[in-house]
């Protein structure tokens, strides 16, 4: 449990991390020239090892305290904003950071043990399913370049992967995961998520289209494990975990909207 949590707020400091360095890196190059830029790549390498270190979390901890956790990367984002980029911090922004870090640390503690029951037998089949389902969404939409509609694709298709990775349960040995299809719809899910978060920041504003893909992050993979993959809240912790949930996700949307949330 203390390796999950330590990989989750890896996770959620990478992720900040890298969306500042990233930021930073557009600013001082245009065009192709940026996925070249040293600050950028940085960034993306933060968003790797945020990636990997939220695999390990869903490991041991519920779906809905790490996925609430990685939200939390946006106060990160924030913070480290106001002091190396020298973006605005409002006083909102302030109490809405303060919030989430009192609702993240409820989340935490409030979280039981991932169960280790295995999937229903329909569970693979039906993300599967999902996958092409999110594909095709993508690809209509895409041309279309709907601000919104591409926001919640990413929200889904990162939310595929959450799932995707908390399934693979009882999966140790590395030729076992490289022959469960499901490990593979992993990777498509977050190619197509990176895709479409992309192409909605080409027609929209970071701040809405962030706080839909977080959002969607944190509620569909935390009812789902909750109702179908048997994660569990510690006994009396329920009403606390919801109330937690609900006030990291405001807080998280507040942030999304301040304007020291970096262009990226």
């Amino acid at each position: 449990m203390t390796l999950a949590l330590l990989a989750a707020l890896l996770g959620t400091v990478g992720y900040g991390a890298g969306s500042v360095l990233q930021a930073a890196g557009a600013s001082r190059a245009s065009g192709p020239a940026v996925v070249v830029q040293p600050l950028y790549l940085l960034g993306l390498g933060c968003d790797g090892v945020a990636w990997l270190a939220s695999l390990v979390a869903l490991q041991w901890l519920p779906l809905f305290a790490v996925q609430a956790l990685l939200a939390g990367s946006l106060a990160i984002t924030v913070i480290l904003a106001r002091i190396f980029l020298g973006a605005r911090l409002r006083v909102k922004d302030r109490i809405a950071i303060g919030a989430v870090g009192i609702a993240l640390v409820t989340v935490a503690a409030a979280a039981g043990a991932e169960s280790a029951t295995v999937p229903p037998v329909w569970f693979a089949p039906a993300l599967l399913a999902s996958m092409a389902l999110v594909v095709a969404a993508m690809l209509i939409l895409y041309r279309a370049g709907g601000t919104m509609g591409m926001a919640v694709v990413a929200g889904l298709a990162f939310s595929g992967a959450a799932l995707g990775a908390r399934s693979l349960v009882g999966v140790s040995s590395p030729w076992q995961v490289v022959s469960e299809p499901v490990a593979w719809s992993i990777a498509v899910f977050g190619i197509v998520g990176a895709v479409a978060y992309a192409r909605a920041l080409e027609h929209g504003a970071v701040g809405p289209v962030t706080s839909v893909l977080w959002v969607i992050e944190v509620v569909v993979p935390g009812i789902v494990g909750v109702m179908i993959l048997g994660d569990g809240v510690r006994t009396g912790w329920a009403t606390a975990a919801i109330a937690a949930v609900v006030v990291a996700l405001v807080g998280c949307v507040v942030l999304a909207m301040s304007p020291s949330q970096p262009e990226s």
